[in-house]
């Protein structure tokens, strides 16, 4: 179904994904133990919380032509990862486009990256860490949001990485062939039910702009759409700020 290469230490997986994507095979997973240069959407920094905790890329190659479809696999993986997480008695929430949330704190994050080659689609690196074990003083370093970890919130000493991985993994496989058959309407109605964002006033930085208005739903392709003095502004991309 997939297959998993564990490294103990690289500078960011999807750059080791990116750097060596015609060696690796169509769903290859890159696991890295520890990560010196992580990085999330918008070149955020992504802050190396130890070996306990998931840094890892799945690297996709389901055809030569780039779909649509693709530009929402991030969207499927936030769903997998909360789910994953709510095994543990957990309650998470997601943040449009793809961050996933406990109690309001970020404990996941994903970094999609498309290669092209001409007009030739070479393939996705779907990156994501996780925040599994880690220490309050340690998170406190991250400044640009609140951020929390597995262990903190279901106090608990350890929570066992290759076992939250491989369930992780299982899931997002199991469905993920349906996925690009159907689209964000197979995940919408749990996507929707854990936006923490809908109904509010919000704004969105999109590239060098700010877009302020009411979230009023997220449609059938994945995408915001937010309401601002009697219009309707719909959102491919963007940073809730």
């Amino acid at each position: 179904m997939y297959t998993v290469k564990r490294l103990e230490k690289v500078n960011s997986t999807n750059l080791f994904a990116k750097q060596n994507l015609s060696e690796i095979d169509d769903k290859t997973v890159i696991s890295a133990d520890r990560q010196t240069n992580g990085r999330g959407r918008f070149n955020r920094s992504w802050i190396d919380l130890g070996i306990d905790n998931v840094f890892a890329t799945i690297v996709l190659k389901p055809s030569k032509n780039f779909k649509s479809v693709y530009t929402n696999l991030t969207q499927y993986l936030s769903v997998v990862i909360s789910q994953t997480l709510e095994e543990y008695g957990v309650e998470t929430s997601i943040k449009w486009p793809n961050d996933v949330l406990i109690n309001g704190k970020k404990i996941a994050g994903i970094l999609s990256e498309t290669v092209m080659q001409g007009s030739t689609f070479k393939g996705i690196m779907l990156g994501f860490g996780i925040n599994l074990n880690a220490e309050a003083i340690s998170l406190a370093e991250i400044k640009d949001k609140e951020a929390t970890a597995l262990n903190l919130e279901t106090l608990v000493n350890h929570v066992d990485k290759e076992d939250f991985l491989n369930k992780l993994l299982y899931r997002f496989f199991d469905k993920y062939e349906e996925f690009l058959k159907t689209g964000f309407v197979m995940i919408s109605d749990y996507y929707i039910s854990r936006a923490c964002f809908l109904n509010k006033e919000i704004s969105v930085q999109v590239l060098n702009e700010k877009k302020t208005g009411f979230a009023k739903k997220v449609n059938d392709l994945g995408e915001l759409v937010i309401e601002n003095e009697n219009s309707e502004l719909v959102l491919t991309m963007g940073d809730i700020l």
